[in-house]
């Protein structure tokens, strides 16, 4: 064999092998062609290139799986990302909750949206659940269409709760908001404010925000504010507020002292009277009974000793322990 160009010259042969990665023991090899290098090639050497170039493929050796290059991920850009970082996409997305029709219902009943003086209020209806008793409706009167309102007080949350404030300030929505659903035409307002102890008692402001919050209609339609067994605070409460109701509506006030007398006002079929209340009715009835009981058998001695009979101190008798026992309700 003639030696070649490369190896006339002096410089050494080109390698006939290319080496694979993989380790030491494992390269693979590939036999490449001679091709001359040589820049001073004439146009007979050019001619005997394509057969040089003659390669079989079948007798190339394949590279096994060891052999291919381990990418890293940050090297394939624009790839896809890999399994741990896919994993912490789905995470991500399992984070965020979903919102679906079983958790609006749910938050429909824990909230309420109002619209009151043109405002958009919202009422949390679960922390009100345990006192939404405080108003009911009671049926109708007269003409079948005028709407009878129950205000139990007996109802209403005790004053020394840490979220007191926020209860009444939500149960205030829920009552203005309630008030107008129920009523359509011309109504009253039955007040039971017996069986009510102090703590118990509506403030001040509270009643007096109430009525300025009323719509006008309302205030307009209100017929009579029916007050069953009035106590001494509760008359002392709407003394003060008197400057700041009007005359009208003053005269609309109504003091009951008890369910009988109630019941020839207005009809009682449709009227949940709470239990406290009718307890305390019959304890009053009872009292009633006995100091009328004790003032004609006094009668009945003065007539026997021939003195004058006490008719007079009678009556102001009966209300003095009428008075007593609904004082005594409102200090327990």
């Amino acid at each position: 064999m003639d030696p070649s160009p490369e190896e006339a010259e002096g410089r050494p042969a080109p390698p006939t092998t290319l080496p694979l990665q993989g380790g030491p023991a494992h390269r693979k090899k590939l036999s490449a062609p001679r091709i001359s290098l040589s820049l001073d090639q004439s146009e007979d050497d050019l001619g005997d290139t394509p057969d040089d170039l003659d390669i079989n493929v079948d007798d190339l050796e394949t590279p096994e799986d060891g052999d291919y290059l381990d990418y890293t991920d940050h090297e394939l850009d624009g790839e896809e990302p890999s399994a741990a970082n896919r994993s912490a996409a789905n995470e991500t997305r399992d984070l965020i909750p979903t919102y679906g029709a079983e958790e609006e219902r749910r938050d429909a009943r824990l909230w309420r949206t109002v619209v009151i003086g043109e405002q958009e209020h919202r009422i949390n209806m679960k922390i009100i659940e345990p006192y939404q008793r405080v108003i009911s409706h009671g049926g109708y009167y007269g003409n079948g269409v005028n709407a009878i309102i129950v205000f139990a007080a007996c109802f209403l949350p005790d004053s020394d709760r840490g979220d007191y404030h926020e209860i009444m300030e939500n149960l205030f929505l829920y009552v203005i908001s309630t008030l107008e659903l129920m009523v359509a035409e011309d109504y009253m307002i039955v007040y039971l404010n017996g069986a009510t102890p102090h703590r118990r008692m509506p403030g001040l402001g509270w009643l007096k925000k109430c009525y300025q919050m009323i719509d006008r209609r309302l205030r307009k339609n209100l017929k009579s504010f029916i007050i069953l067994h009035p106590s001494w605070f509760i008359r002392t409460v709407l003394a003060i507020t008197k400057p700041f109701i009007s005359a009208k509506f003053s005269s609309k006030i109504k003091y009951v002292t008890s369910l009988d007398e109630l019941e020839k006002l207005i009809p009682m079929d449709s009227i949940q009277i709470p239990e406290c209340i009718m307890r305390l009715d019959k304890e009053l009835k009872e009292a009633a009974e006995n100091s009328r009981t004790l003032l004609l058998e006094e009668d009945q001695l003065d007539l026997a000793t021939k003195k004058e009979p006490k008719t007079v101190a009678k009556d102001a008798k009966c209300s003095s322990a009428i008075s007593l026992i609904i004082t005594a309700d409102d200090l327990s």
